[in-house]
């Protein structure tokens, strides 16, 4: 028999195909334990739980209100945003990047530090006089949070749009005397409309994935709160896997190809544009918009600032307790960062030969194989875990390997969109020459992509790592008094109101500096 040349399988399909079966392995796995662990009952007792169907309908309310809350502002912003330029805009910019990975317990934190009972608005307003009722619990709580969340990254999103219109647009539009309604009905508007939906579904599906510790009681149930109840407080199985089926169908039915190209994508260099007939009334208003905006996004981190410098910062920073959940954090987050580098470069790779070989469907099926799990929010993906092992090898002690892994999934869909197009413009550029050179495989890997890698590869690890760091849905099933994470301990404090000492937890978890460390680490600014 006549020995076979080339292998059945070409070498550079390896790679996409062991990440993509990783993938899809621990989906369907997950998705199989709660399929398998969820009730057999009547489907017609099932329609008549008037509390399931009130989690339900809470929880798309809430996400719909966060989703407008959220876009509709953001519209007006991105537009100030891109017609001034002023001190401190690109910090303002990065600013609004790190909302999407900020640490969710530590925005909490400054929140209630803010407009709770106690903060800073109900001091003030006690000094004047004003009787102050806000409450940041149930509802109105879940809602400033999430606005706080999203608001800066549909900002960010629609910003991009408005700086990828050729400037010759606007200035054809000056030229033939369009006024600014013109302009932005004629030219803007239609560049925001293809990116309004994706982003409005993108943080609609966010908002699934609420602020647990802002729950308000049976009237501000979500799905995500009522999985950690089940779980947690009344170790209902057959109930917590029903629900996160219901939340990863919602999530499935969001999840498209139109709602990935929402992701932040990278850095933009349009050419900065003035408008000639800019007056005096719209400097005024972008102004205030842009004003408006950093009140609502700086109070709360310099809440967590100022509180977390107080007297029991010498006391708090002795416990051994802190510094074990700071290592085992920075281990998740190293290990989880690291990861989620590995999978995206390995599923690119393999799609970049498919789409030099002209074989777009399947580099496009390989690509969207990493973006499966946006479908299946962390408290799911824990959910899931947490059954399959409670029935088979039992819940582990020391949970490293799941929240590393969990964590990394989650932060993958962000890193595929930050190395793809990098990717794909260095196999544009250098694979000709490649071929000439005969470097292929290990060697093209180690002289040619990581050189010319090295900033959105810093940036993707920076984002990994500062996601997982500040994770809690995932370790708020798997989290114990011997495995314990930064946000789990600072979840720990709120719950025994020892605030002073929650505050310095909070200060430390306030990892916006080590963020834009990483990312700098290829010498030049991401934005």
């Amino acid at each position: 028999m006549a020995n076979r040349r080339q292998p059945l399988i070409p070498i550079w399909w390896w790679p996409g195909l062991l990440a993509a079966g990783l993938i899809l392995t621990i989906a369907t796995l997950a998705l199989g334990s709660l399929w398998h662990y969820a009730p057999e009952s009547d489907w017609r007792n099932l329609w008549q739980d008037s509390y399931l169907w009130h989690v339900v309908r809470f929880t798309f309310w809430q996400a719909l209100l966060s989703a407008l809350l959220s876009v509709l502002p953001a519209i007006l912003l991105a537009r100030a945003l891109y017609r001034r330029r002023f001190p401190g805009r690109q910090w303002l910019l990065r600013l609004c990047a790190m909302t999407l990975v900020l640490p969710v317990l530590v925005a909490v934190f400054g929140l209630l530090s803010i407009y709770g009972q106690q903060g800073w608005l109900a001091t003030l307003c006690g000094w004047l006089g004003v009787n102050y009722s806000f409450s940041p619990y149930g509802l109105r709580g879940i809602l400033l949070a999430h606005l706080f969340f999203n608001l800066p990254l549909a900002s960010r999103l629609l910003l991009h749009a408005l700086e990828n219109i050729p400037v010759e647009q606007r200035q054809l539009a000056v030229q033939l005397g369009m006024n600014n309604w013109q302009q932005w009905r004629i030219v803007e508007w239609p560049a925001l409309r293809r990116q309004l939906l994706p982003s409005a579904a993108l943080i609609f599906m966010l908002c699934f994935a609420t602020v647990l510790a802002l729950g308000g009681g049976p009237q501000a149930t979500t799905l995500e709160l009522a999985i950690y109840q089940a779980l947690s407080y009344d170790y209902d199985l057959s109930r917590a896997a029903l629900l996160a089926l219901i939340q990863l169908v919602c999530c499935l039915v969001l999840l498209s190809q139109q709602l990935s190209r929402a992701l932040p994508v990278g850095n933009t260099h349009a050419h900065h544009w003035r408008n000639p007939a800019d007056s005096q009334w719209c400097r005024i208003v972008d102004g205030l918009l842009i004003a408006a905006a950093l009140l609502l996004l700086l109070p709360p981190l310099l809440a967590v600032i100022t509180n977390g410098i107080n007297q029991a910062l010498a006391s708090v920073l002795q416990q051994p307790q802190l510094w074990q959940a700071l290592m085992t954090s920075l281990r998740i987050a190293l290990g989880a960062g690291l990861l989620c580098v590995a999978l995206p470069l390995m599923l690119l790779w393999s799609s970049r030969e498919l789409k030099l070989r002209q074989r777009l469907r399947w580099s496009q099926t390989l690509e969207l194989s990493g973006m499966v799990i946006l479908a299946m929010p962390g408290i799911v993906l824990a959910t899931g875990f947490f059954l399959l092992l409670s029935h088979t090898l039992g819940v582990p002690q020391s949970p490293y390997a799941l929240v590393i892994l969990s964590n990394a999934l989650m932060a993958l869909p962000y890193a595929l969109k930050v190395l793809e197009n990098p990717m794909c413009d260095l196999a544009e550029r250098y694979n000709l020459l490649c071929l000439s050179l005969d470097i292929q495989g290990w060697q093209r890997l180690r002289l040619i992509e990581l050189k010319a890698l090295r900033q959105p590869l810093a940036q993707a690890l920076a984002f990994a790592c500062v996601l997982s760091i500040g994770d809690f849905g995932v370790v708020a099933l798997f989290g114990n008094a011997h495995f314990r994470t930064l946000p789990f301990y600072l979840y720990q404090q709120m719950g025994a109101y020892r605030s002073h000492d929650g505050a310095v937890t909070a200060l430390l978890l306030l990892c916006f500096l080590l963020f834009t460390l990483i990312e700098r680490l290829p010498g030049r600014s991401a934005l």
